[in-house]
């Protein structure tokens, strides 16, 4: 994979997420049609922290598959946009999750976000995803979504 950033001005041009729901803040490294790293800083004042749990703040497991999910779909649209086709207005949906969490993910870390491509099904592209914080993994597991 190779080193690159790509923003919020990009990422917003690709998915239609938008807080609170957006959890991808940037990416990382970027390989076309392979794989991409993308990270989430994770603040305090987030909605989800503030109910889940009081007095010991952790993300929940479905809002870190979330973030997978959209890290999937930016590699996707990346590897789109390096082919020069459009990618504004293309939208996937989740359709398949098989997760394993396996630790905890406080405020304060930073959430590393992978996808590799593993296959494409006519509508149908499926992923091997993982989180990890700088401490450990926190999830694993495969994805896939379906162009709408």
């Amino acid at each position: 994979m190779e080193p690159t950033e790509y923003g919020p001005d990009v990422i917003a041009r690709i998915l239609p997420h938008r807080p609170p729901f957006l959890f991808v803040d940037r990416v990382v490294a970027f390989e076309a049609g392979v794989s991409i790293e993308a990270e989430r800083e994770l603040r305090a004042d987030e909605p989800h922290f503030a109910g889940h749990f009081p007095g010991r703040p952790i993300m929940p497991g479905v809002l870190i598959t979330e973030a997978l999910a959209q890290t999937s779909g930016l590699l996707i649209a990346l590897t789109a946009m390096e082919k020069g086709e459009q990618v504004e207005g293309n939208l996937f949906y989740l359709a398949r999750a098989d997760m394993k969490w396996t630790s905890p993910v406080e405020p304060g870390e930073t959430l590393v976000l992978e996808a590799k491509l593993d296959r494409v099904l006519g509508p149908l592209t499926a992923f091997k995803v993982r989180a990890r914080t700088r401490r450990k993994d926190v999830a694993t597991g495969a994805l896939t979504l379906a162009r709408v």
